[in-house]
């Protein structure tokens, strides 16, 4: 599962990307800086993680991760290949979810690719490519279907009628993920076509550094227009961001932050906001020997769950010995929660809950 950073020109898109990476985009005031895109496995902040390092004292700690991909920045005409509109578009028909980023502050400095701030009519242009794109999908596939329609096959039909209102929804200037739709005809009729605006979206708006703990007329316009999208929005100011990204110690960012009236880094909160973006949630192992995270898509069972250590683990799965992470935190080792009762049984059919600890019995 990956997440692809999406915005035009010099918004912002490959700072925020640096902070977020060990691995360095390049970054430069001009337009299409970023050529191919960047991937990056980024660790996900989990303060739980941490406790359960100073309770268990494990040899070593592992976290969660996510994959966030630095896509070319994207103008007007990307959806007939105007400037670099054929990559970016492949690229980012490859992830499972987006972050656009919203230029929100005002910088003579810094060149805008259209000459003025606005990040409603940014947004706005990059909507309209990528519904000109979905729309040029829709139609290939339309224009085939109906031929089979034609002859009465059954299937066709049903997916005929699903593609009609895909089109009509595009031609609104509607994105695909607000179709109201069967789950069932969508994930047969128009997953497989890989939309890019049924892909879900987080807005992140790059603010200056006087805007980052409240907001701007810039972010205030983000927010009315989005708010009938059912999309998250954050503010985080990819300057600042790179700042901390500086500074070597825990204590120095620490006081850094605490001077701009911050509790973490945007960084963080924008990862945190991907990871719950991509339908994922974090199980935990613990034992002396590694205390880890797992990453598990949301309402995955107890067999599903062990799988993503080994498939042995779900093919031979036998139970899950289960303790919740806040009884682990009140009770402090795994031996005291067995004590108090407190640990649980659970078989296939169980649904993993954020933050379980798990032990898995199976049988090869």
């Amino acid at each position: 599962m990956k997440a692809g950073i999406v915005g035009l020109p010099n918004v912002g898109k490959s700072t925020l990307f640096n902070c977020l990476s060990n691995t360095k985009a390049q970054s430069a005031n001009f337009p299409f800086c970023t050529i191919e895109p960047n991937h990056s496995i980024i660790n996900v902040p989990d303060k739980r993680l941490n406790k359960l390092e100073e309770l268990v004292g494990p040899e070593k700690v592992i976290p969660a991760t996510v994959e966030i991909v630095d896509i070319a920045g994207l103008v007007k005409g990307a959806s007939k290949g105007e400037g670099l509109g054929n990559k970016f578009l492949a690229n980012i028909r490859e992830t499972d979810a987006i972050i656009h980023v919203l230029r929100c502050f005002d910088n003579d400095n810094i060149t805008h690719v259209d000459g003025s701030v606005d990040p409603v009519r940014d947004k706005e242009i990059i909507d309209i490519e990528l519904q000109l794109k979905d729309l040029e999908t829709i139609n290939n596939r339309l224009e085939k279907v109906s031929r089979s329609a034609k002859s009465g096959d059954k299937e066709s039909i049903a997916e005929k009628n699903v593609l009609e209102k895909a089109k009509d929804l595009i031609e609104s200037s509607t994105n695909i993920r607000a179709i109201d739709l069967d789950k069932d005809d969508i994930n047969k009729f128009l997953k497989p076509l890989q939309l890019i605006t049924a892909k879900p979206v987080l807005y992140v708006c790059n603010v200056d550094e006087s805007s980052v703990a409240s907001t701007n007329n810039h972010v205030d316009s983000v927010k009315s227009h989005i708010a009938n999208e059912g999309a998250e929005l954050i503010i985080l100011a990819a300057g600042i961001e790179s700042e901390i990204n500086e500074l070597e110690s825990y204590d120095e960012r620490r006081m850094f932050l605490d001077d701009l009236g911050l509790d973490e880094p945007g960084s963080s909160k924008l990862i945190n906001a991907t990871y719950d973006l991509l339908n994922l949630h974090t199980y935990f192992t613990a034992g002396v020997k590694e205390v880890r995270a797992w990453t598990i898509p949301k309402m995955a069972t107890a067999p599903e769950a062990a799988g993503v250590i080994h498939t042995d683990f779900e093919k031979g799965f036998i139970k899950a010995e289960v303790i919740s992470y806040s009884d682990y935190v009140e009770y402090r080792t795994e031996s005291k929660v067995k004590e108090a009762g407190k640990m649980r049984v659970e078989g296939k059919s169980y649904v993993v809950k954020n933050g379980d600890i798990i032990h898995f019995l199976f049988n090869v």
